[in-house]
């Protein structure tokens, strides 16, 4: 019987839930996918192969067991669905949201290299997990058994809230430290709710409180409270901190109001959904609306730039990129949407500087063209001389990248190694760094990545302190 239901790849054409018209989601921040209805979504996990070598799960960094759950999608047991994906992800309806399945499990999908058309996995994942919650099956962590350790993790991201997830299922106890008010990292403040409506990343953290993790927000690790204190406080601590300098934009003019950080301009639209008072937004110094906007940038975090400047009212949104669209890093299924909501991208083109007299009114635009191979293999951009030109723009966003901040310095732990680019040193395997009891995760050790990375670090930490914490004392002292 369950075979019969699989395999329906050749007979059924791959569909993804209902996507909302781009002149109505351009007005909110609602998510742009209608949900999958039970029968479609049932129909959709019949597509798949049930191959033996699933392509797709190996280039899942959480190796999510996607054919089983996708079986028992397409069986209507979706209680078991459930468990399964469970079993290896802790956000799974987070992941079926924002993972970039273009480039993971649905574009290394076996039937999409025979030009059937990948299974839509993401939202199937999705529509599992919301079922899910809908139906009471996700539940407060309830621990066999109840241990004396404790563990801090500094940063409520992906994470560190992956980690504590975990450790609670051990028994642990958790404490989190955040800088921030409310927690999610980026998930809360720098990823829009078009992509990922707040509700869903909320609920999530109650399941955590209310599972026994202890969160101490408004907290700044080196102000607040020491590093030192911290480690003095607990048997283990994780650095979960991500990475939130922003790569600064250089050339004549750049210190001009007007022109702003990328996850200023995102923590202060995220800010405003919460019903939150900020001043910035307010004063429009943050603020899109009835403005010419120019982004810098071609990745992810751009993308959502762009997008909510449309949402926001803008006059014009146009997206300067180094490169051309076939060498864009952001996901294709996102530059489609904000090319469908009215987004201009002006490739090839980076800036040079900027005009104004104290306040930006435009960018100086160099045209490039794609030269020899860099050493990543994609080309390497080349200016155009004699080819620049004058962009008119009342607000300049720029999204070049995040770096770590200099957590040694600002810490006061100079015994915590870090490599050349400032990132956290950490065995790959272990996630311990050169501190005793102080592991790393996420971001802060890879530089700017996915969250389902972060996720995966996390919960690989959380094996890794149990390992710790049940050597001897004179071996974990080593």
């Amino acid at each position: 019987m369950a075979k019969e239901r699989m395999l329906q790849f050749v007979t059924v054409n791959r569909e993804m839930p209902e996507k909302r018209p781009a002149e109505l989601r351009s007005q909110d921040f609602h998510e742009i996918y209608r949900d999958f209805a039970a029968r479609k979504a049932v129909e959709q996990s019949s597509r798949c192969s049930q191959c033996g070598v699933p392509y797709c799960q190996a280039h899942c960094p959480l190796h999510n067991n996607i054919p089983d759950w996708l079986r028992m999608t397409a069986l209507g047991r979706l209680d078991e669905a459930y468990a399964i994906s469970q079993a290896t992800n802790t956000f799974p309806e987070i992941c079926g949201r924002i993972c970039p399945q273009d480039r993971l499990c649905e574009g290394n999908c076996v039937i999409e290299q025979s030009g059937h058309g990948t299974v839509t996995i993401g939202s199937v994942e999705k529509y599992i997990t919301d079922t899910a919650w809908e139906n009471g099956w996700v539940k407060p962590t309830k621990p066999e058994v109840e241990r004396t350790e404790s563990i801090g993790i500094i940063g409520a991201g992906p994470g560190g809230l992956s980690a504590a997830d975990m450790l609670r299922r051990k028994g642990f106890q958790v404490t989190v430290y955040d800088r921030y008010d409310r927690a999610g990292g980026l998930l809360t403040y720098g990823i829009p709710g078009f992509k990922l409506e707040k509700p869903v990343v909320m609920r999530r953290v109650e399941q955590l409180e209310a599972s026994g993790v202890h969160f101490v927000m408004n907290c700044k690790v080196g102000e607040d409270i020491s590093f030192d204190a911290i480690r003095g406080q607990h048997d283990a601590v994780i650095i979960a901190t991500g990475v939130y300098k922003m790569r600064a934009v250089g050339g004549p003019g750049v210190g001009q109001t007007g022109i702003v950080q990328a996850l200023d301009y995102l923590t202060a639209s995220n800010r405003k959904s919460f019903g939150d008072e900020v001043e910035a937004f307010d004063n429009g110094d943050l603020n899109a609306t009835g403005k010419r906007v120019v982004v810098i940038g071609g990745g992810d975090t751009a993308m959502d730039c762009v997008r909510t400047a449309i949402r926001q009212g803008a006059v014009s949104v146009k997206c300067l990129y180094r490169r051309d669209k076939a060498n864009m890093p952001g996901s294709q299924r996102e530059t489609q949407n904000a090319e469908e909501e009215g987004v201009e991208f002006v490739w090839l083109s980076a800036p040079k500087g900027f005009t104004g007299n104290g306040a930006v009114e435009g960018v100086v635009v160099q045209k490039m063209r794609l030269g020899a191979p860099d050493a990543s293999g994609r080309q390497s951009p080349e200016v155009i001389e004699g080819a620049d030109y004058v962009e008119p723009a009342d607000l300049v966003i720029t999204a070049l990248g995040f770096e770590p901040e200099e957590l040694p310095t600002l810490w006061g732990v100079p015994d915590l190694a870090v490599t050349r680019w400032g990132t956290i040193k950490a065995d790959f395997r272990t996630h311990q760094t050169a501190l005793p009891g102080v592991f790393a995760v996420g971001d802060i050790v890879r530089g700017a990545s996915l969250v389902v990375w972060a996720i995966r670090d996390g919960r690989e930490a959380a094996d890794s302190v149990e390992a710790y914490l049940a050597q001897p004392a004179s071996v974990a002292a080593e």
